[in-house]
C-alpha cells in the first residue's frame, strides 16, 4: 500500500496558527482538532493495520513562519510483516520556518515479531525555529522478540547538519540488545529539544535507573539543542525518562 498525507499550519495574523492544509489518504488519516494556547494540533489516525511490509508511507509536515504546530497520534504503530522479503517505510519530511514550533509526539513504533520496517525522518529548521521530537521505538509486543526495524533521523538546523541518528533492532543487526546498545533493554527512544531562547540545559553523565534501564543528556553542537536518549523495561518508564522537567 502507498498512502502520502501532508499538513500544513499558518499564522493567522491573531497571535494563532490555523491548519492550512491537511490531506491523507489511508493508512494515514489526519484530524484537526481545537487549538489551544495558540498551537494547532494534529493526530495522525490509523486508517487501517500496519504498517505491513510492502507499505510505503510518507507524511509531509510544514509549519509557517510565526506558526505553532502539534503533531501526535492516537495509538502506537505497530510494524507487522507483510507478503515475504517485502520491507514495509514510514518517510516524514518537515520544514520549519522561522520563528516557527514544532512539537513532534506521536505514541511508539512497536517492531513486532517477523516485521521489516524502516522509519525515516528528515527535518529542515529555519535560524529561529522551535523543535520538539520524540522517536519512541519498543522491540516486540508483550513476550515476543522483535523483527527488524531502523528508525534514522536527520536534522538541519539553518541550513547546517544538527543531528543524524540511527538505531537498528533485530534479527539483522547483530547485538543490539548487547550491553553496548540497549543492554537487554525492550524500550529504547529519544527526545531533541531545539529552543533558540530556552533554558540552558547543561549535560549529564548517563543515569541507570531501577529497571537496568538508563537516561543521558546530551547538548549538541550547531545549535541552541539537546538530545535526550534513554532505554527502559516499559513503554511508560521510557516515556517519564523523555519527559523534561
Amino acid at each position: 500500500m502507498r498512502a502520502r498525507a501532508r499538513v500544513v499550519a499558518r499564522a493567522d495574523g491573531r497571535g494563532g496558527t490555523r491548519v492550512a492544509e491537511l490531506r491523507g489518504e489511508s493508512p494515514l488519516l489526519l484530524r484537526s482538532t481545537t487549538a489551544e494556547g495558540g498551537v494547532a494540533t494534529v493526530y495522525v489516525v490509523g486508517g487501517a493495520a500496519g504498517p505491513l511490509g510492502g507499505d510505503d508511507l510518507l507524511l509531509e509536515v510544514e509549519v509557517g513562519p510565526g506558526a505553532a504546530l502539534r503533531v501526535g497520534s492516537v495509538a502506537a504503530s505497530v510494524a507487522l510483516p507483510g507478503r515475504p522479503a517485502a520491507v514495509s517505510r514510514m518517510r516524514v519530511h518537515a520544514v520549519v520556518h522561522a520563528g516557527a514550533t514544532l512539537h513532534w509526539v506521536p505514541e511508539q513504533l512497536v517492531a513486532a515479531a517477523g516485521c521489516d520496517h524502516v522509519a525515516e525522518s528528515r527535518v529542515e529548521l529555519a535560524a529561529g525555529a522551535r523543535l520538539t521530537w520524540r522517536d519512541e521505538l519498543i522491540c516486540g509486543r508483550y513476550g515476543e522478540s522483535p523483527g527488524d526495524a531502523v528508525v534514522r533521523t536527520s536534522v538541519d538546523h539553518a541550513g547546517r547538519p544538527l543531528l543524524r541518528q540511527s538505531m537498528a533492532v533485530g534479527p539483522s543487526a547483530p547485538g543490539w540488545a548487547g550491553s553496548a546498545v540497549l543492554g537487554g533493554a525492550p524500550a529504547t527512544g529519544s527526545l531533541l529539544l531545539v529552543e533558540p531562547d530556552g533554558p540552558a540545559r547543561p549535560g549529564a553523565r548517563p543515569v541507570t535507573g531501577d529497571d537496568g534501564g538508563s537516561v543521558a543528556w546530551l547538548p549538541l553542537a550547531g545549535g541552541p539543542a539537546t538530545l535526550i536518549t534513554a532505554t527502559a523495561a516499559a513503554a511508560h518508564t521510557l516515556r517519564e525518562r523523555l519527559t523534561p522537567a
